[in-house]
């Protein structure tokens, strides 16, 4: 396949286990690969390097703000973001190639689905909660500056698709490191809450829990996949809880 115009951005910290099958999900048949570390201390960077990825570093200034500067270093205007633990699936490589195929159709920015591969098995979930934007023109979308929401922002002239492919991502890699994920995201989260001048809710902190299990094993669909969904639902449904505990405790410390 003859290489696309296209710089596919990576941001990294310490992920030698996943970074292969997410360069090499692209690496044939775009023009770059920008990979940019924040300081990993296993041998991401040289596993990087060696599959052909021009890398980086940059202390870590926050999610968004990690992206932004990825996109300064990428030499073309046409960005595919992928994050470490994701790769991109053949089908949506060869839609992304007819696309290309005729640019004077292209739009601005495309929407492509993330599905979480579902731990401990290699099956990808049906179902997916977010369908962001991850392939633009840079000229017309950045991503936010903000610390925890990595997001496209595009212009309001912008025309924006969507692509019928899938992203895999592969978030987990134990249980363990997904409860150490969900308190390490949850302490960016409330800082993020506290800078919009967010306060804790008793209802939120009696609810959420609930609300937020009800929604993804009953109306996503989890409990069609035994006690694997059902895990995958607690254990969506405590990261939200945490959050609005971690508020709730933030006010508290500043009010003595």
């Amino acid at each position: 396949m003859k290489k696309l115009p296209i710089s596919v951005i990576i941001i990294t910290l310490n992920e030698a286990d996943r970074i292969e099958a997410a360069i090499r999900s692209v690496i044939d048949w775009v023009d770059e690969v920008v990979l940019i570390d924040s300081g990993s201390q296993d041998n991401t960077v040289e596993l990087a390097t060696e599959l052909g990825a021009r890398v980086m570093f940059n202390t870590w200034p926050g999610y968004g703000q990690q992206k932004r500067f990825a996109e300064e270093q990428a030499r073309n205007d046409w960005l595919l973001n992928l994050d470490a633990d994701e790769r991109i699936t053949e089908p949506l490589r060869s839609e992304i190639a007819a696309h290309f195929m005729q640019p004077q159709m292209l739009a601005d920015g495309y929407q492509i689905a993330i599905h979480d591969i579902i731990y401990p098995t290699d099956e990808l979930n049906p179902n997916t909660p977010y369908k962001p934007v991850r392939l633009y023109r840079k000229s017309k979308g950045r991503y936010s500056d903000s610390p925890v929401h990595d997001r496209v922002i595009m212009q309001p002239d912008s025309k924006v698709e969507k692509l019928r492919g899938k992203i895999a991502h592969a978030s987990i890699r134990s249980f363990s490191h997904r409860v150490e994920k969900m308190n390490a995201y949850s302490d960016a989260q409330v800082q993020d809450l506290v800078a919009k001048g967010r306060k804790p809710s008793v209802a939120r902190i009696l609810m959420e829990f609930w609300l937020s299990f009800i929604k993804r094993y009953f109306f996503k669909g989890y409990w069609r996949k035994g006690l694997i969904g059902y895990i995958y639902a607690m254990n969506y449904a405590y990261s939200r809880f945490l959050r609005q505990i971690k508020l709730y405790e933030h006010y508290k410390k500043t009010q003595k």
